[in-house]
């Protein structure tokens, strides 16, 4: 008898019902879009923070003078200790290996370098003084699961272009910087000799670099070419790393030394910047890991504005739809003064009239809560791919929790409309006073 009473006082009136299911499901769309695309967020945003470039730098230990000012680090590049190439695939076997996005190492080796083919013009004929990078390109490491990994610096600094293609592995090809090539006449099917000391290597150029940083004045090359050249086989000066990680809060600014156990097993499986780092130190015996910190810190402050508007936006949609609801609430009430009071002077007592009045907006929560996911996936879907090209995973969790989102909004916007319709005068209303 109450479902029934229920749902025929449901059905009545429809057009203040769809008035506020509407407005409600409004709100609901907008808070299942906020809720889908946040929870995949930080994910997507790592991804494409990646595109910035490497966040971590591991050189060897033994060079522990720094001399950083802002964030940058001016020690040169070729000084100091090496560090041994055979132990890069251990980064496949840490624990969050899968979050190592790609990692290239670095050799620099100051080089003076010709033309030998086809033969340059007369204005540019002799040798040039140039740094020659020494790097991976598309490297494959095969990881402990048995998967091939491939690795290099067009994961670590993707917005490296080249005019061409990038030099093949163990090949005797090179990429140009395109203001060396300017400068002295070069371009891409030229053949130069580079020269470090006795030792020489003659190589192809594929490609002409841009990158918007020094490297347009080098050569770059496989790393086995500048080992060669260098005298340091198997070995490199610096690594840079890529890696997904969680934006730093209060707790991963904690010294690890200082916390509990269990403090530490949370901060060392949980995928923030420093547990990585640390434990790329422990592979890595021997070396130095230090975040890039202008990287790290703008990825965490970018999320967390991102965040906090998201937030914003999905909590002025609630109350938006609290105020609406409770303005259909109120009217409704207003109608309904007569037919209320006639309950309690049929022998209704004030709860179950309470009762039947929350049980019908707590309907209108549950549908206008379902209308309003089905349309927030929707658009969920338009904002992940006009904002990072694809849709936002679908999750069935967000579901109940809008369900739920929309039952308190309606509740809470017709809170006191209800609270003065149970406490009417059946007397009063009847006599129309």
């Amino acid at each position: 008898m109450f479902l029934r009473i229920v749902g025929e006082c449901f059905a009545r009136r429809p057009r203040r019902k769809i008035l506020a299911a509407v407005v409600l499901s409004l709100g609901m769309a907008v808070a299942t879009a906020m809720l889908s695309v946040s929870l995949d967020i930080g994910d997507r945003l790592a991804r494409e923070f990646r595109r910035l470039g490497a966040n971590l730098l591991v050189t060897p230990h033994a060079d522990s003078l720094r001399l950083e000012i802002g964030g940058v680090d001016y020690r040169p590049a070729n000084a100091g200790a090496f560090l041994p190439e055979s132990d890069l695939a251990k980064l496949r076997e840490i624990f969050w290996r899968n979050n190592v996005v790609g990692f290239a190492p670095i050799l620099e080796v100051p080089v003076s370098a010709v033309a030998i083919s086809p033969a340059p013009p007369e204005s540019a004929r002799g040798a040039f003084r140039a740094t020659l990078i020494g790097t991976w390109s598309a490297h494959a490491i095969m990881s402990p699961d048995g998967s091939r990994f491939v690795t290099g610096i067009e994961k670590t600094n993707p917005w490296w272009q080249t005019d061409g293609r990038w030099f093949t592995e163990g090949s005797d090809e090179c990429v140009m910087g395109v203001k060396f090539a300017q400068r002295n006449g070069l371009h891409i099917g030229n053949v130069i000799r580079v020269a470090a000391g006795t030792r020489t290597a003659a190589l192809a150029v594929t490609g002409l670099l841009s990158s918007g940083g020094s490297e347009e004045d080098s050569i770059v090359a496989p790393l086995a070419i500048a080992q060669q050249l260098d005298g340091k086989m198997g070995q490199y000066r610096r690594l840079d790393v890529s890696v997904l990680t969680r934006p730093e809060d209060a707790f991963a600014r904690r010294d690890p030394a200082t916390m509990t156990p269990e403090e530490y097993d949370r901060w060392y499986c949980t995928p923030y910047i420093s547990s990585i780092a640390l434990q790329i130190g422990q592979a890595l015996p021997g070396t130095d890991v230090r975040p890039i910190r202008r990287v790290a810190e703008g990825e965490g402050q970018m999320l967390s504005h991102i965040s906090v508007l998201m937030w914003l936006v999905t909590f002025a949609a609630l109350f938006a739809s609290a105020l609406a609801v409770g303005a259909t609430s109120a009217a409704t009430v207003l109608e309904r003064q007569v037919e209320i009071g006639l309950m309690k002077a049929l022998g209704a007592g004030t709860r179950l009239v309470a009762a039947l009045l929350v049980a019908e907006q707590l309907l209108l929560g549950l549908v206008g809560g379902a209308l309003g996911y089905a349309a927030g996936i929707l658009l969920a879907r338009l904002l992940g791919e006009s904002v990072f090209g694809e849709a936002p995973d679908e999750s069935l969790l967000v579901l109940p929790v809008i369900l739920a989102l929309a039952v308190i909004v309606t509740l809470a916007g017709s809170l006191f409309p209800l609270r003065g319709a149970v406490r009417h005068d059946p007397a009063m209303v009847l006599r129309g006073e």
